[in-house]
């Protein structure tokens, strides 16, 4: 089996599900039981000042008007907090530089620390024994190296493409071809 953790999957134009429909998934597990990851380029409408708001959170200026991130259809009431801040206590190291977190107690700081990169997503993308490595084989995704800053700095509306230009693909030579679902 590939190993697809840590990594990046980019979802090709013939994936045509709206909830993948040219995303990037950064995965965080991968095995025998299934798969699960979070898409980082979809903006919710949601931003961070209207989550630190509804949570009660104190957050600096600079981070109001960034967008909280769909991160998948599952679960789409729970939080997953990406980050660069090495001095949080509670995180799992996802790539050199790019911590996972997933507790309040976790984002309260990083909200009023605008230093730090973040990227706030919502919910996760889930996929169940051996349904993500048929849909890697019939050509729905892309498998590419998962780095901190695209994830954290790239700017979400651009990374599709980013992603695939940095693997050497031009996405304007990509044909859609059969719908999958």
């Amino acid at each position: 089996m590939q190993t697809l953790v840590p990594g990046l999957l980019v979802a090709m134009p013939q994936l045509t599900d709206s909830n993948f429909r040219r995303s990037v998934v950064l995965m965080l597990e991968h095995g025998e039981a299934g798969s699960m990851g979070l898409v980082i380029n979809r903006g919710a409408s949601l931003t961070l000042g209207d989550l630190a708001k509804n949570q009660s959170l104190a957050i600096a200026p600079e981070r109001s008007r960034q967008p909280v991130f769909v991160g998948g259809p599952v679960e789409n009431h729970r939080g997953f907090v990406l980050h660069n801040n090495e001095q949080v206590t509670e995180k799992h190291e996802v790539v050199p530089g790019l911590y996972l977190s997933l507790t309040l107690d976790t984002l309260g700081p990083l909200l009023k620390d605008p230093s730090s990169h973040l990227r706030f997503c919502l919910g996760y993308a889930n996929w169940g024994p051996r349904q993500l490595e048929n849909e890697l084989a019939s050509g729905a995704w892309l498998f590419a190296e998962a780095s901190a800053r695209p994830v954290l700095e790239g700017d979400p509306g651009l990374l599709w493409d980013s992603t695939l230009k940095s693997m050497g693909v031009d996405p304007a030579m990509l044909l859609k071809g059969k719908g999958l679902n």
